[in-house]
């Protein structure tokens, strides 16, 4: 609770608070006017249960020098989001962040029940046939890459600026519920823990029939 002591110190004009359920979310300076962040509080009631929070003491959108070039990161049971005044985010962006942020939090409960052989199997299998399509597209790297699950800088800087991310939609489509869930199992499970929740079910069931199953059983209490 100490960021939260920390926070209220400062200055009002500096920032603005609202709550998610009883959880606040500060905005920052020019994030403040941005964008309306009632109604972002508003649409991640309406998609998220309450007991998913769990993890979560505090959000913050703003410039934090730990997000490194990142647009979100979840560390020390705070969500940290980016605010970039020259292309600001909408709210639905915002809402897409927040609920990725949320899934790597739950790895902390639930990393024995998701991160099983299963779920890296169907994972493996995905990264070998994207392999050999972009084989296929005459783009190769070390094969061993794709069969590691944890995240590789030198795989995820192939991905985006090698192979690029038209083309790697494209190959991924029907294969990933989208290109980033083939950066590493961790965001294989948060990329579509965030899909499950703003593009449907069905989205993951039918891609990921695997990954749908832990989504399920984090949510029904099955993974507990």
């Amino acid at each position: 609770m100490w960021k939260i002591v920390w926070m209220r110190k400062r200055k009002v004009a500096e920032f603005q608070e609202k709550h998610v359920y009883n959880i606040p979310i500060f905005t920052f300076n020019d994030a403040k006017k941005a964008f309306d962040l009632s109604e972002l509080c508003d649409e991640i009631e309406d998609q998220i249960p309450f007991k998913l929070f769990k993890n979560i003491e505090v959000i913050y959108i703003g410039t934090f020098e730990k997000l490194n070039g990142r647009t979100a990161l979840y560390a020390d049971n705070a969500i940290y989001i980016d605010f970039n005044k020259d292309n600001p985010m909408t709210t639905v962006e915002y809402l897409e962040n927040i609920i990725h942020e949320i899934a790597h939090s739950l790895e902390e409960d639930y990393s024995h029940f998701v991160f099983r052989q299963d779920l890296v199997n169907e994972f493996k299998g995905k990264r070998e046939r994207l392999m050999h399509l972009l084989k296929g597209e005459g783009h190769t790297i070390n094969p061993i890459l794709f069969y590691n699950t944890d995240y590789n800088a030198e795989f995820d800087d192939f991905l985006a600026n090698k192979v690029g991310y038209p083309l790697l939609l494209s190959l991924t489509m029907g294969l990933f519920v989208s290109p980033y869930g083939a950066t590493s199992l961790q965001e294989y499970f948060a990329n579509g823990f965030e899909k499950y929740f703003l593009d449907g079910p069905e989205t993951v069931k039918s891609t990921s029939p695997v990954l749908y199953r832990k989504i399920v059983g984090v949510l029904s209490g099955d993974a507990d």
